[in-house]
């Protein structure tokens, strides 16, 4: 394909064409990601300055926090930013950019969902090998995995959509870049392109959400054969971990299982995944976890002892 390209801005139309309305969206969005970015680093910082960081658990989780973190800063300070103007532009290659920040971080944070579930599983299913299987050479590999996954996820998207000729218009209804509207506004046929979308995104979150589920009722059915205490402590962090799992990939699924048509709800969905979520996901594994409690509670303890003396 001839790569012919006139466009170097493209416009977006953002959330709202209302003004006032705007404003209030803009206070609301800087507080989420005010509570976002508190939120997952005080999580990072607890779990690597306490000796839960030795517990694979808590080094996924740590690294899940961090992921939040970045996957939530690639959108959400220009919906800020943009909130405050009237009219909201961001350059071609910001826009490429964007696009790959989106689906590195999404990918390593779905392919790290699914090493958490395995992690779950051999600390539930296979206790008395755990320390054997999980050690800390297997727990660096996997996260390795988890990097080199997700930025291959984003180069063979990025590589799909850098290769489309865009010859006007470049009026994108989103408040970011996405796949979907791009192929929309791309001057070439684009449906065979965007079978490939949808297999390189949709299905495999839908594969990725349906091998998890059945794990998760692997791990429950497993409960039946232990001890109170331990089948309350092994729902807690299952329940955590399943309800983060639904919040991640169903609206990934509704997203990108789909042909690219534009929808008027794809833009709740999408302010739902790239920004309620990363804040959602260390309230649910702090309120239900005590031994995050208790060293948060720790951390703060300390903080305030040395700031006394």
């Amino acid at each position: 394909m001839e790569r012919m390209n006139n466009v170097t801005e493209f416009v977006l139309l953002g959330l709202t064409q209302n003004p006032e309305l705007q404003k209030f969206l803009f206070a609301v969005f800087l507080i989420t990601y005010l509570i976002t970015l508190a939120g997952n680093m005080l999580i990072v910082i607890t779990i690597t300055a306490s000796p839960l960081l030795g517990s694979p658990m808590y080094f996924f989780l740590a690294y899940l926090s961090f992921i939040d973190a970045c996957y939530s800063s690639v959108n959400t300070p220009k919906l800020i930013i943009d909130s405050l103007h009237e009219k909201k532009t961001t350059l071609y290659n910001g826009c490429m950019t964007q696009i790959f920040g989106e689906h590195f971080f999404g990918g390593a944070e779905g392919i790290l969902l699914t090493v958490m579930a395995y992690d779950r599983y051999v600390a539930i299913c296979k206790p008395l090998h755990y320390t054997t299987i999980m050690n800390r050479r297997v727990c660096g590999l996997l996260m390795g995995v988890v990097w080199f996954g997700g930025f291959l996820h984003a180069t063979i998207q990025i590589l799909f959509i850098f290769q489309l000729p865009f010859c006007g218009p470049n009026v994108i209804d989103h408040f970011m870049c996405d796949l979907n509207p791009l192929l929309n506004l791309a001057c070439t046929d684009t449906h065979t392109l965007g079978l490939f979308v949808a297999a390189n995104s949709g299905f495999i979150c839908l594969l990725n959400f349906l091998l998890l589920m059945v794990s998760y009722v692997v791990i429950l059915r497993s409960l039946r054969n232990h001890n109170s205490e331990a089948k309350r402590k092994a729902l807690s962090t299952c329940v955590s971990h399943i309800t983060v799992v639904v919040l991640f990939f169903v609206p990934c699924i509704f997203v990108y299982m789909r042909p690219a048509a534009t929808l008027s709800i794809d833009k709740a969905v999408a302010v739902f995944y790239t920004i309620i979520t990363p804040m959602l996901n260390p309230l649910i594994y702090t309120l239900r976890n005590a031994q995050m409690k208790n060293a948060i509670r720790k951390l703060c303890s300390k903080k305030a002892i040395s700031g006394d003396k």
